[in-house]
Parts: structure tokens; sequence; C-alpha cells
């Protein structure tokens, strides 16, 4: 990129950068210079917002879990309306999985990133927590509008189904395999949910 052109949004800019290199490279190939290179911007304009690395990636892993928090938290108003696999399967994939995979991978790699995205956002409210606690109180819901079996472990159900999502981002080599995958599988838990449920 020429030098001085303005950049609208630099942060996401270079948050988009990262996870280019997150996913061509691997979180441990990860330097300011690699995302910079990466972003077409000079090696400086990351320091220039972020005091070190180590700050630039905990901002990011802060945004994107907010991104994923934010999907999740639709649930609570689709409780009684359309299938109860089709909603979570919704809000699973309401951020890409195209970004949420380069964070999961960069969060396995640095787990201190994950008590800088608590410390912002709070506790059980970012990420995949969010994504947990909102599955749980959703299908809590649905229980009690016997659109599931009144057998049902909201908790433990939330956790698998947040289970098989960290699983696919972490292993599936495209996108459209993990949507696939994730739309079967969830589909297979709740109808075993359903099954049992009252008509």
């Amino acid at each position: 990129m020429p030098r001085g052109v303005a950049i609208p949004e630099i942060r996401q800019h270079l948050f988009s950068a990262v996870e280019r290199v997150i996913v061509c490279d691997g979180p441990a190939r990860l330097s300011g210079r690699a995302v910079t290179a990466e972003a077409g911007v000079a090696a400086g304009l990351l320091y220039a917002h972020f005091t070190d690395l180590d700050d630039f990636l905990a901002s990011y892993a802060v945004d994107r879990a907010f991104l994923v928090s934010a999907g999740a938290s639709a649930l609570a108003d689709r409780a009684g309306e359309g299938s109860v696999a089709g909603n979570l399967c919704e809000a699973a994939l309401a951020t890409p999985l195209e970004t949420v995979r380069p964070w999961a991978r960069l969060l396995v790699a640095r787990p201190d990133l994950t008590g800088s995205v608590r410390a912002i956002l709070g506790e059980g409210t970012a990420g995949f927590d969010a994504f947990e606690g909102a599955v749980a109180a959703y299908l809590t819901e649905e229980r009690r509008l016997g659109r599931i079996a009144a057998t049902t472990d909201p908790a433990a159900l939330a956790l698998a189904l947040v289970g098989v999502l960290h699983h696919l981002v972490l292993s599936a080599d495209t996108a459209s395999a993990e949507t696939d995958r994730l739309r079967a599988t969830v589909t297979a838990l709740i109808d075993g949910s359903t099954a049992t449920a009252p008509r």
C-alpha cells in the first residue's frame, strides 16, 4: 500500500490480516512483521495503534470473542419459533466460521489470551463461554415449552454443541465442510432430544 494512504478501520484491516496469517502459517509463525506484510502496510503501523504484539493479539481476541458472543445472543428471542436445530445452527454460524477458525486456533496456541478476553468482557460472557450459556438458556426455555424432551439436560447439550463447534473449527479444512458437519451433528443431537418430547 502506498505510503500516506489512509486506511479506513485500520484495526479491522490488521485483524483480518492476522487471521490470514494464522490460517496460512499457523499461530506459531505470528509476528508483527508478518501481520503488517500481509496487511500491505508499513511495519510500524501496528505499533502506532497497539503497545506491542501481545496487546494487538489481545485486542484481536477480544474483538472476535465479542462477535461470537453477539451471534449467540439472538437465541433468547427464538424459543418457540422455527426448528430447535435450525435455531442452534443459525446461532453457531452467525459469526462466519472463516472468522471463528483463526481466533479459536490462536486461543489454543496462546491460552493466556483467554484471560485477557475474560478480564475485559467478563467471566462467562465471552466467545464460546457466552455461546454455551446462551444455548443452555435457550434449550431450558424450549424444554419448558415442550419442544424438547423433559429429560433433556440443557447444560450438557450446550457443552456438547460447543465441543462440536470447537472441534470443527480446529480440524476441518474448509468452511463448507465445517458447516455441513455442524448442521448434521446439531440435527442429530436435537433429534435425540425431540424424539420423546410431547407432541
